[in-house]
């Protein structure tokens, strides 16, 4: 899913890169300009292609689940609910030992793994099977978001690497668009199952792009002999460190919400789209998704923003334009509707970029270890919170699903609010006492 800028996505909080110097046991950087250096960069675009658009591919197929295995709408979420929930166990967990894994072995792995598994989904022949792939599909997919950024600030020079960071993060956000519109438009021809051997196809060629183009990592050293007490003594006591600090677990709580409203939402307006009095096909509804790309606008116009004028302050404003966008969303009007799909969307991700790139700030120490939580709760509030807006869809229909998504966003509102006071008065604090 989703995809701020590099400065600001939970999945770039990578370890720091080292320094420009060179020795003969440290190679030289990735430099720009040099053939190295945009090999590694489309390498990386394609991985982020992959992965995102296999992860949300599902999401507009969800009414014909529904129908093709006479599922309500609340189960037919599962098919991406369990994903992504198993996504984020797989990145926490492939994190924690990345530094003894190879990069690229493992990004491999996880591209082949989850396009074979994308591609055997398309003929599963009943919903338990669907959904078992799935599964095995999150845990496949978790290699790429836990390693990519790091391969990129191991071997690409630091004056570069956010350029080469962002070609990734596109690739992402591409990837979550593509898989969608793609979806939509096979799906209306020639079914589900067609739709899903596509993506599975071109998650395919992407993986083989990607071990052609990506060079071998020259700088990355790996850390032997660790083993499960070693990092299991550092994960508890950073773990220790960051519950401990209230403000970070305020962020990690306003990560899940965001993403369970913004899940939610996408999970469940298709069905709202194929219903009187909009009736519309399925290839008009995956285009729907074409909004997606104004989240890349507004995580890097935010994030500077919030530079600018403090987070807090940015934080409270872009979870209120979710909310403004989503009250839209209840007009019968299309164009109002679409508006509110706009201004939701601008809103999450607004708000996503500030707060995914406040977590390392305020983490003190083991700052990787937060921004692993931080996309942990993340990816389980997606996945349990967009499971559960199934029995509010049939509960209430779209208001069912407003009233949850907006006490979802009420409380992530106020969770901003009290950042901004406390964050507010400790600078306060700091410039009365430099002017003292």
């Amino acid at each position: 899913m989703s995809t701020p800028p590099v400065s600001s996505h939970p999945e770039s909080a990578a370890p720091a890169a080292p320094s420009t110097s060179s020795t003969p046991e440290s190679p030289d950087y990735l430099a720009r300009g040099t053939p190295g250096l945009h090999r590694a960069q489309w390498a990386l675009f394609a991985a982020g292609f992959s992965t995102f658009s296999l992860l949300y591919c599902v999401q507009p197929l969800m009414p014909l689940f529904t129908g093709a295995f006479g599922v309500s709408p609340a189960q037919s979420s599962l098919v991406l609910s369990l994903c992504t929930g198993l996504l984020a166990v797989a990145i926490f967990f492939v994190g924690l030992f990345s530094q003894s894994l190879p990069r690229k072995r493992v990004m491999a792995l996880s591209l082949f793994a989850s396009a074979v598994l994308g591609t055997i989904a398309a003929v599963a022949p009943d919903w338990h099977s669907l959904l078992a792939l799935r599964a095995l599909q999150g845990v496949a997919m978790g290699g790429v978001p836990a390693v990519a950024m790091a391969y990129l600030a191991e071997e690409v020079e630091p004056e570069t690497l956010g350029f080469a960071m962002g070609l990734y993060i596109s690739g992402s956000a591409f990837g979550g668009l593509s898989g969608r519109v793609i979806t939509g438009l096979v799906a209306d021809h020639f079914g589900w199952r067609a739709a899903l051997g596509t993506l599975g196809v071109l998650g395919m060629a992407a993986a083989m792009l990607f071990v052609w183009l990506l060079p071998a990592s020259r700088r990355f050293k790996p850390q032997r002999g660790r083993g499960w007490a070693g990092v299991w003594g550092d994960v508890r006591a950073g773990a220790r460190a960051h519950l401990r600090n209230g403000p970070l677990c305020g962020l990690f709580a306003l990560g899940g919400l965001l993403m369970g409203a913004f899940v939610t939402v996408y999970n469940y307006v298709g069905f709202r789209l194929l219903l009187p009095p909009f009736s519309l096909s399925q290839t008009f509804i995956g285009f729907i998704f074409v909004v997606y790309l104004v989240g890349i606008f507004a995580s890097t116009y935010f994030g500077r923003l919030a530079d600018r004028h403090g987070r807090g302050a940015m934080l409270c404003a872009a979870t209120g334009l979710a909310l403004a966008g989503l009250l839209l969303t209840l007009s019968d009007s299309l164009p109002v509707l679409i508006a509110g799909i706009v201004v939701f969307t601008f809103g999450f991700f607004a708000a996503h970029a500030v707060a995914s790139g406040w977590v390392g700030q305020m983490a003190r120490g083991y700052k990787a270890l937060a921004a692993s939580l931080y996309l942990l709760v993340y990816y389980v509030g997606s996945s349990v919170l967009g499971a559960l807006g199934g029995r509010f869809w049939t509960a209430g229909s779209w208001p069912g699903v407003a009233e949850m998504t907006g006490g979802l966003l009420a409380l992530a509102l106020a969770i901003s609010a009290g950042l901004y006071w406390k964050t507010g008065r400790v600078s306060a604090a700091a410039a009365v006492g430099r002017a003292s």
